[in-house]
């Protein structure tokens, strides 16, 4: 019999599961909110950096075609420069960080809570990458300007003898070793040899 004071409502585990789901979601609700509003946070900050940039953007050629100065979404918005140099911000949302992916990992050019000094840091790395294209659409290499050590290195011809020479002495020695070990596995298999 049931006590006629008591609740059974009370007891129901599936009511109590039911309010903690509906608590969970709530707090779900309210962390989701935090960081949508982080990734806005970052957003913003990152749109007025490519304002002050805009003169700088505007300044390239426009027959430059290696630059993106995009800013895109997703979990971390970032300001992408070119295929290979992006701006983002760190994790407290508030220091900007320039960096570059190369073959030998991603390299950090600037990290900084200036603005501005993240902007002079983007410049100079524009300035250099057009100049970079310059100097390759023009073939622009003079052997004069090279340092006394690299005008010492022998030539492309006496490199590439030296490497035949290096390859032709290895295959030598291994040609001597494979004969080697032939011989010793065959000793084994001869038969005896009888007075």
């Amino acid at each position: 019999m049931s006590d006629p004071g008591s609740n059974p409502r009370q007891s129901d585990p599936l009511g109590r599961l039911a309010e903690s789901i509906r608590e969970m979601k709530t707090a779900m609700a309210d962390r989701d909110d935090v960081v949508v509003e982080l990734r806005e946070a970052s957003r913003m900050r990152l749109e007025l950096l490519a304002q002050d940039l805009a003169p700088v953007f505007e300044d390239v050629p426009k027959d430059s075609d290696q630059f993106d100065f995009t800013i895109s979404s997703g979990l971390q918005p970032r300001l992408w420069i070119d295929a290979t140099a992006h701006v983002a911000m760190g994790r407290d949302r508030r220091i900007y960080r320039f960096v570059r992916d190369t073959r030998l990992g991603r390299v950090v050019l600037a990290e900084t809570a200036e603005m501005k000094t993240v902007a002079e840091q983007v410049t100079r790395y524009i300035a250099e990458r057009i100049l970079e294209r310059e100097r390759a659409i023009e073939g622009d290499f003079h052997p004069a300007a090279l340092p006394l050590a690299a005008a010492a290195t022998p030539s492309p011809v006496g490199e590439k003898w030296a490497s035949f020479l290096w390859a032709l002495t290895f295959m030598i020695i291994g040609a001597a070793a494979g004969v080697t070990a032939v011989l010793a596995w065959l000793w084994d298999k001869l038969p005896p040899a009888t007075p």
